[in-house]
């Protein structure tokens, strides 16, 4: 059982900057593909960015290719988001997510979530 715990969020303007960390409890953390999610309120969770296990592949949604940077440390077991020139359409509860194998973009197939933490981009 893998534990992640988020943090991170907060109230952002638009055109602002956040950071998103996410640390593992597994010291194997380096067996599991990473991933990020979001969820706006009336909508489906979405698929944000995606890590391989190594840090070597990274792939993002069209939504946020350009602005926001995935990135990991195997040996903090720490997954982060660096979000860059927000939008207030980025407002939403982000979720770390971490699953055996490969990235995949649909949350259904990922094993472990973290409890998720609020972002809010103000216009």
């Amino acid at each position: 059982q893998v534990r992640l715990v988020e943090s991170g969020g907060g109230l952002v303007q638009a055109g602002g900057s956040l950071r998103l960390s996410c640390a593992a409890s597994d010291r194997t953390f380096s067996n599991y593909a990473g991933g990020w999610f979001r969820q706006a309120p009336g909508k489906e969770r979405e698929f944000v960015a995606g890590i391989s296990r190594s840090g070597g592949s990274t792939y993002y949604a069209d939504s946020v290719k350009g602005r926001f940077t995935i990135s990991r440390d195997n040996a903090r077991s720490t997954v982060f988001l660096q979000m860059n020139s927000l939008k207030p359409e980025d407002t939403a509860v982000y979720y770390c997510a971490a699953r055996w194998g490969i990235v995949v973009v649909t949350a259904l197939e990922y094993d472990y979530w973290g409890q998720g933490t609020q972002v809010t981009v103000s216009s």
